[in-house]
């Protein structure tokens, strides 16, 4: 008998795929060198900008703890011992007026805020949700009034305020504040990225009229917007220099910054009130910080509106 050798069989040899390029394929260092002097320019720019914005408030920590003859000697950079006496005089300086000042900046800069901003609100929704005659023509003159700087506003709207009577009165600085170009033009840009209209039409099914759905609806959707809106609001009336100066006579109601520069107009006759126009430029930008740093998760959420689909 003869026996039979079975040859083992061949193994198949699976196909190899094809190696995956990877979707970012290593640098080499010759594409390294070559955009290192973009970067380094980049940063050198952001390095740039940051000293720009944050050594000011670092050298104004630094002043206000020191007194008249320290901030112009010494080391910058140098804590001093005088802060609580600056303090105490800053509040005690021609019976208090400094509180009464931060009191109206809180009052303007508060009221053009809240009132402001849920005006400007209301319009950049009805801009972005209704169709109405002329919308492309109110729309444009907004962007319009974006383009005029608050600067080139004062005396008309001083010589307004002349007419009717209302200058050195608190409503020659608030009313002004409740109209903002920039802001309904933001409020616009918020509605069309919070809101979907499949939602304001399901309101409309379930009977719901327009106010109805903007205050149920609309309005706790744009609350991030709102919020951005207010503080944008905030910063600039609490900054603003131009509108009070001119519509205003009355120490008692100057707002802080109006204030400030009064006790700077001093300083040459009297050297002591450097020391208060530094402590107050100090606690003048701290409600500035604590509005920020409060409402921070809102207002970052709202300048991200419409980045993401």
């Amino acid at each position: 008998m003869s026996a039979v050798l079975a040859t083992p069989p061949t193994p198949q040899v699976a196909a190899s795929a094809p190696p995956r390029s990877p979707a970012h394929p290593p640098r080499t260092p010759k594409k390294i060198l070559r955009r290192l002097p973009a970067i380094a320019g980049v940063n050198g720019l952001l390095l740039v900008g940051c000293a720009y914005m944050i050594l000011p408030l670092l050298w104004l920590v630094f002043a206000a703890t020191k007194d008249a003859t320290g901030l112009y000697s010494g080391d910058v950079f140098v804590f001093g011992s005088a802060f609580l006496a600056n303090m105490e005089q800053l509040f005690t300086q021609d019976g208090g007026i400094f509180v009464r000042w931060l009191l109206n900046s809180i009052l303007y800069a508060g009221i053009g805020a809240v009132v402001g901003g849920f005006i400007a609100l209301m319009a950049g929704y009805a801009f972005d949700k209704f169709e109405f005659r002329g919308k492309s023509t109110w729309y444009g003159a907004v962007l319009v009034g974006v383009l005029i700087p608050n600067t080139a506003t004062v005396i008309p709207l001083y010589l307004l305020a002349a007419s009717i009577g209302l200058t050195n009165t608190i409503w020659a600085v608030v009313i002004p504040t409740l109209c903002n170009p920039f802001s309904v033009y933001l409020a616009r840009v918020f509605s069309a990225g919070y809101i979907p209209d499949e939602t304001l039409e399901a309101a409309r099914v379930d009977g719901a009229g327009t106010v109805r759905t903007f205050l149920r609806i609309g309005l706790p959707m744009l609350t991030p917007g709102f919020v951005t809106i207010a503080l944008f609001q905030f910063v600039g009336i609490w900054n603003n220099f131009m509108l009070p100066l001119i519509m205003l006579q009355n120490r008692d109601l100057f707002p802080s910054s109006v204030g400030i520069a009064l006790w700077q107009s001093q300083v040459q006759q009297n050297p002591e009130f450097s020391t208060l126009v530094i402590a107050g430029s100090f606690i003048s930008i701290l409600p500035l910080v604590i509005a920020f740093v409060m409402l921070q998760r809102f207002w970052r959420s709202g300048l991200s509106a419409g980045s993401v689909k």
